[in-house]
């Protein structure tokens, strides 16, 4: 991965044929990377990627994230191999413990997921490296598994994670580290800190995006794609946040979701999501660069993704 990069997020509900024309625009726009996302339960990540790969020519392709616990780690390596050796420095790999909720929901959540996914992570380094992996952990057998032919570059790996401990294990056994949403200078900063990384490290941005020349539209068209960030698990993101006590309390008051994102002030929907003109958005993208992120995701906001990537692109 380069530094300063720019990509934009493959929708987990995109029409199925609309997936070819959605990454062959996103490359001719100038987009330099797409992520696929592997949320349960809309698409298979190495599908997506595959996809992707062999339908364009330049653009990287990063699958944002895999759930580690519910995949063997040697066979995970094979699959991001074999995308490795046939589209050379044009995949980036994710990987993360996983959501909760769906991990209990389909019979697979581990006890401890800090050993699981530091298992995962080192596992899948030494064996995309080309070497030889003999290891009896808690989470992660393998006996004397090596890949018989190993791409010339082996594909980053990151893990996506979000809370201190986490990232700590992200900073020493990941290439680099996948934000999810939302985020800010405060809450890259805040974890930047907690991953403290001995070498390079990348970090990826994933942030709701709107472009228009009218704020007051683009930030409309972001505002609902924000509903879920009340609820816990999104903590880490808002704590860092100069209004963090005074959106806990509008999120507390707030019978519902949709209540919740409704009342958000203005200023909080530009703080929490890209929104705004194309040298507002631009801005904010530098801003992001600034404090640490080496990439920075669009989430594109609004109905149509596929017509959104040209105002989307408006901020390259």
């Amino acid at each position: 991965m380069t530094t300063a990069t720019v990509g934009i997020m493959l929708p987990r509900d995109l029409p199925a044929h609309q997936i070819v024309p959605f990454a062959q625009k996103a490359e001719q726009l100038g987009f330099d990377e797409l992520w696929v996302v592997e949320d349960c339960f809309f698409r298979g990540g190495f599908a997506q990627a595959a996809v992707a790969l062999a339908s364009t020519q330049r653009i990287q392709v990063g699958i944002g994230i895999l759930p580690a616990p519910v995949r063997n780690a040697a066979f995970t390596a094979l699959e991001a191999n074999t995308l490795a050796e046939i589209y050379s420095d044009r995949l980036i790999l994710g990987i993360g413990h996983g959501m909760p909720v769906w991990m209990r929901q389909v019979g697979d959540k581990p006890a401890s997921i800090l050993t699981m996914l530091d298992e995962q992570l080192t596992a899948l380094r030494t064996l995309l490296a080309g070497d030889r992996l003999e290891v009896d952990g808690r989470y992660v057998t393998i006996d004397g598994a090596q890949l018989e032919s190993p791409a010339t570059t082996a594909p980053p790996v990151l893990a996506g994670v979000r809370g201190p401990k986490s990232l700590a294990v992200s900073g020493r056994s990941a290439d680099g580290t996948i934000l999810a949403e939302p985020v800010t200078p405060e809450y890259l900063t805040a974890a930047l800190g907690h991953i403290d990384a001995r070498g390079p490290h990348s970090v990826v941005a994933y942030n709701v995006a709107a472009v228009d020349d009218d704020p007051a539209v683009a930030r409309e068209l972001a505002r609902p794609a924000l509903e879920w960030i009340g609820e816990p698990d999104w903590a880490p993101h808002i704590d860092p946040l100069p209004f963090a006590a005074e959106f806990a309390a509008l999120r507390e008051r707030s019978a519902t979701r949709a209540d919740f994102v409704a009342a958000i002030p203005d200023e909080w929907v530009d703080a929490l999501a890209l929104t705004g003109t194309p040298d507002r958005v631009r801005d904010r993208i530098a801003e992001l660069h600034a404090s640490g992120a080496t990439s920075v995701v669009f989430i594109p906001a609004g109905t149509d993704p596929l017509r959104r990537l040209d105002s989307l692109a408006r901020a390259l």
